[in-house]
């Protein structure tokens, strides 16, 4: 890519329609309109499922120029990690917001996550700082007296905020690997300390720069120098907006001076956040690009975005769980999938994708002249996923598809694998089996499914007994979901064959009863000191015990569970300590308002619960749902530790939310601590 510098200047004209863009640049004939800046897709800024995402966090940094401690938001993106180094963007606030307003209300972190997952961006790290350096000026003090704090933030950036942040992240900590950009009153400190410090920012941009802007004139002294040093300078202001001046000012200063640039057009853009997401939208995609990107020139490329990405260049293979010689879904290389219904009939077809597919709101799908409806997906969190389709509004499984019984009802679903991932996978080595069983329960006065697995040689050596290990489903699912969507028999084959778990049998029971003569309890209810756990504790184990070779001990018997499930296991294991030595509790933590109280005051003396317990293990995932379980986990674990519980550990599955692959992860780890003996 040529290393001519791609300088962006962004406005509005009352004249064009509300989806279109005026871009010039300096090289262009003026009037050329051309659309290279559509409106930002729906939802762009809406919190996705099913995708990774980065971190936010509120940090300090030492001020000399201050004199004080001043605050920053940081931004790192999804997947972050300390061994990969990362170009930085400065954002800055307007002149009465702070280091929160960009949080509060541009939602960087979703505008950023978004785009990461379609993979349309150069993965970053976000620093939001406040852009007033003073001890005692805030957004409250009249314009004039916060005039010179925003002047003397230039120094505090650049002598202070960088510095504290080249040292506490792993940054490229070059000119070409810093971005400057603002709205607003922080527009114009873009503006000014951007251009005026090319040595230490490549990338520069001001979204609705306010009029600290200095004079066009001003703003660069060697447009010579401008050109070859900048990658990227863009400047936005709608229409609607009484500042558009400013902007229009700069652009006419770029264009007589000759400098490279584009000039966009934002019609009825107002001095709100509508405008600046959409600019941050733009203006991401844009920085930290070998070379510097320049805007779109195919013509396809200048029409709106629409919601459908572009179709992967690999044809993908069929999906896992597909049906026999069924060949969609299928699922690409980078994470895509292709779905495909033949209804001609339709009006319309959507891919249902509340399950952790993807965002909510669904997927539309296109129709063919075969009266065939296709849709290629973004990139899809690897694992197991629940989907289905919306035929005129009306659901219906894909046909090409086996179906698991997970949303309350039998649904299709898709598995999206994982590079290097395969411990869930069946491999050359012996396998155990999964049983089925019915068996009478007193408690509830009717017959029960259960699914039992037996270790590999259960059969062929009767005198051996086994640890036992109750493992519960979540909410809407049933007693198959550990087997079929989970695959914990191949999880649990593999781990026996390396030697990294104790043989051991797995019950898995349907987590919903009634007891006799009362009225059924919904799905997902009956837990938690009701039917079920009189079920498991009174009927279910008695029963294993006499029908499969067991240790029928304390000390060999474990409960666990995934989110409703999880709830379970902590309820029965800890209130049952004479029954369970050990609970797993994944995805289904909830905070305790007095801990020490919490299960019967199971926790109120730490070494009688390390006497008793030899395990309790948490783990969750920390996105979607999951972000505040994971909290909640983590706080217990911190708790139990700082009042001195030994036998409790913490783990989760980062960037992963409230689905299979995360469970799959949990159960993997906490096996192998189940039932080892004593050192």
């Amino acid at each position: 890519m040529s290393n001519r510098p791609v300088v962006l200047v962004a406005c509005a004209l009352l004249a064009l329609p509300a989806a279109s863009v005026v871009a010039q640049s300096g090289d262009a004939k003026k009037g050329d309109a051309t659309e290279k800046f559509p409106a930002p897709p729906d939802g762009f800024d809406k919190k996705r499922d099913g995708i990774e995402r980065g971190k936010t966090e509120v940090v300090e940094y030492d001020s000399s120029t201050v004199g004080a401690k001043r605050k920053a938001t940081v931004y790192t993106p999804p997947g972050f990690s300390k061994d990969t180094k990362y170009p930085v963007f400065y954002l800055l606030h307007g002149i009465g917001g702070d280091e929160n307003e960009w949080p509060r209300g541009g939602v960087p972190n979703v505008i950023l996550d978004n785009l990461s997952a379609d993979k349309k961006l150069v993965p970053m790290i976000v620093v939001m700082p406040n852009g007033r350096a003073a001890t005692d000026v805030t957004a409250r003090d009249p314009i004039p007296k916060q005039g010179p704090a925003f002047a003397a933030f230039e120094q505090d950036l650049l002598k202070d905020l960088i510095p504290f942040v080249e040292k506490t992240y792993p940054v490229k900590a070059d000119r070409e690997s810093r971005a400057l950009a603002g709205l607003s009153m922080g527009g114009g400190q873009s503006l000014n300390f951007g251009l005026g410090n090319l040595d230490t920012f490549a990338w520069v941009g001001g979204f609705s720069s306010a009029p600290n802007t200095k004079r066009p004139a001003d703003l660069i002294k060697d447009h010579a120098d401008a050109v070859k040093k900048l990658k990227l300078l863009y400047v936005a202001c709608g229409d609607k907006d009484g500042l558009m001046r400013v902007s229009e000012g700069v652009h006419k200063m770029l264009d007589e001076k000759k400098v490279p640039h584009e000039y966009r057009v934002i019609p009825g853009g107002a001095h709100d956040f509508k405008v600046w997401k959409s600019d941050l939208y733009h203006f991401a995609q844009l920085i930290f690009q070998d070379g510097g990107k320049k805007a779109p020139e195919k013509k396809d490329e200048l029409k709106p975005e629409k919601n459908e990405p572009a179709k992967p260049a690999d044809e993908g293979k069929p999906s896992a769980t597909n049906l026999p010689n069924a060949q969609y879904p299928r699922v690409h290389a980078d994470g895509r999938a292709t779905f495909r219904l033949k209804a001609a009939d339709a009006k319309k077809v959507q891919v249902f994708t509340n399950y952790g597919l993807g965002p909510r709101g669904h997927w539309d799908m296109t129709k063919g002249n075969d009266g065939v409806w296709t849709f290629t997906s973004p990139p899809i969190v690897p694992g197991f996923h629940y989907y289905g389709f919306l035929v005129d509004g009306v659901f219906m499984n894909d046909p090409g598809t086996d179906t698991y019984f997970g949303t309350s009802k039998p649904t299709s679903g898709i598995e999206i694998p994982e590079k290097g991932v395969d411990f869930f996978h069946a491999k050359d080595v012996p396998h155990g089996e999964v049983r089925s069983r019915w068996y009478k329960s007193k408690v509830t006065g009717q017959h029960r499914h259960i699914q039992v697995y037996t270790p590999p040689g259960y059969d062929a050596d009767p005198k051996t007994k086994y640890p036992v290990l109750y493992l519960q489903h979540g909410g809407g699912e049933d007693e198959t979901g550990w087997a079929k969507q989970g695959h914990m028999h191949f999880i649990l084959d593999n781990l026996i064959a390396a030697k990294k778990a104790v043989p051991m049998i797995v019950v898995m029971e349907k987590g919903y009863a009634t007891k006799a003569g009362e009225q059924p309890a919904a799905p997902g209810r009956g837990f938690g000191g009701g039917a079920f756990e009189d079920v498991v504790v009174k009927d279910l184990v008695p029963m294993i015990d006499a029908t499969y070779r067991t240790i029928a001990d304390r000390d060999h018997r474990a409960i666990a569970g995934l989110s409703m499930g999880s709830g379970q296991a902590m309820q029965i294991g800890l209130t049952h300590t004479d029954t369970f030595s050990a609970v797993g509790a994944f995805s289904g933590v909830f905070r305790q308002g007095d801990v020490k109280a919490a299960y019967g005051g199971v926790f109120a003396d730490p070494a009688a619960f390390d006497q008793k317990m030899s395990l309790l293990y948490l783990h969750s995932g920390d996105q979607g749902l999951d972000e505040g379980i994971h909290k909640a986990a983590e706080s217990l674990y911190n708790t139990l530790q700082k009042d001195g519980v030994k036998h409790v550990v913490f783990r989760d599955a980062k960037g992963l939310g409230h689905e299979w692959q995360t469970w799959r992860i949990a159960f993997h780890d906490f096996a192998p601590r189940l039932f080892q003996p004593k050192k």
